[in-house]
């Protein structure tokens, strides 16, 4: 809901007297210890409650040819965040409409950014459409507003396809019947997540200053990709712990790998390839599993577990990982061995600084994720 309305409420109080300022449409403003709050206006709602999916109508753009498509409000539904039904199939979100519009404690106050809005809009057409753009011009300035989750599926005549797209939408995203454009969105959104994290970054960053050849550099790399293949699907479809402490164990144990990754890479001329870089490999896949629960933490927030063409998503945004991957890769390993062509001391040098600030940045990381670790537990 404060998606819809952060954008039409005035901050703060007025200046000259003192009072609260007017409140946005469906809102109600109140101070709470001083701080200006906003609540659901039940009210509002219950006396004309289409004119909150009005807003969403006007913002939310639906173009064929060009030609913006008119949409008629049919439905409006409210939840405190957590009690929303969760839907994946057409057939789940007709259900969904069907519940009553106001939270069943719509008696108590209700927070607008604890409120979650499904609106039903219908667009009449002459005829099925073959392809559309989808865009939004919302553009509420809330914080971290650009890591939106947007998931589009698509349910025309046919084989149901699902879209992504982080942010606000600004930019229309296309719409089609094709599998490999559908693909592409979650490609994107695999190769975003990698060059994004920063952990994920430092770790590959590691591993490629850490390898004293090419083909050492593809047999560590093909053992990282092994393993975080493997967790990446085995923990979105649940098979890891639910634990409050795990996801805090393993994003401490990541912050660790890159620690190990770095002093590897700063004893590199002891590792050729025998039984020493065998037990790397080992050790880069085991390091694999360990990430690929991470990014499955990511895209358990983008997608579920039974979403139509759950594969066709899941391939598509680990062969994203490895994309992202390997732009990493080949952004450092020409640097790296044009130094050590021009002068070996200078690459040294270069090697033992980079794995220094790796290792500072992650060894902060272990203590701020490891206290969060012990929390969870105790």
């Amino acid at each position: 809901m404060a998606y819809l309305l952060a954008d039409k409420a005035r901050r703060g109080l007025d200046p000259y007297t003192g009072k609260l300022p007017q409140p946005a449409p469906y809102t109600k403003n109140s101070l709470d210890r001083g701080n200006l709050v906003h609540y659901v206006d039940f009210q509002q709602l219950e006396s004309a409650p289409y004119g909150l999916g009005n807003i969403a109508e006007r913002a939310i753009l639906l173009r064929s040819t060009e030609m913006k498509l008119a949409g008629d409000v049919k439905a409006v539904r409210l939840y405190r965040i957590g009690r929303e039904p969760e839907f994946a199939t057409l057939d789940e979100a007709q259900q969904a409409f069907l519940k009553q519009y106001l939270p069943e404690d719509s008696s108590q106050r209700l927070y607008v950014g604890d409120t979650l809005v499904d609106i039903h809009i219908h667009y009449p057409l002459q005829a099925p459409l073959g392809e559309y753009q989808l865009s939004s011009t919302l553009n509420p300035g809330l914080s971290s507003q650009e890591d939106t989750a947007n998931l589009i599926l698509d349910y025309n005549p046919g084989r149901t396809q699902v879209f992504r797209s982080r942010g606000l939408m600004q930019e229309p995203i296309l719409i089609s019947h094709s599998s490999l454009d559908a693909m592409n969105t979650f490609l994107a959104e695999g190769i975003a997540h990698i060059l994004k994290g920063l952990d994920h970054i430092l770790f590959v960053l590691c591993l490629t200053l850490g390898a004293i050849s090419l083909p050492l550099l593809l047999w560590r790399t093909t053992g990282f990709t092994i393993g975080h293949s493997i967790t990446l699907s085995a923990g979105f479809f649940g098979f890891a712990p639910t634990a409050s402490w795990f996801v805090p164990l393993v994003e401490t144990g990541i912050a660790l790998s890159i620690i190990y990754m770095a002093w590897i890479s700063l004893h590199r001329e002891e590792t050729k390839i025998t039984g020493s870089e065998s037990t790397i490999f080992i050790g880069t896949c085991m390091l694999g599993l360990l990430h690929g629960l991470g990014f499955s933490f990511v895209l358990h927030e983008i997608l579920q577990v039974d979403s139509p063409n759950i594969w066709q998503s899941l391939m598509a945004f680990n062969l994203g990982v490895e994309a992202g991957q390997v732009l990493i890769i080949l952004a450092i390993w020409p640097l790296a061995y044009l130094a050590r062509l021009w002068k070996k001391e200078w690459e040294i040098r270069i090697r033992y600084s980079v794995a220094g600030l790796c290792s500072a940045i992650a060894f902060i990381w272990t203590l701020d994720r490891g206290y969060e670790l012990v929390s969870a537990i105790y």
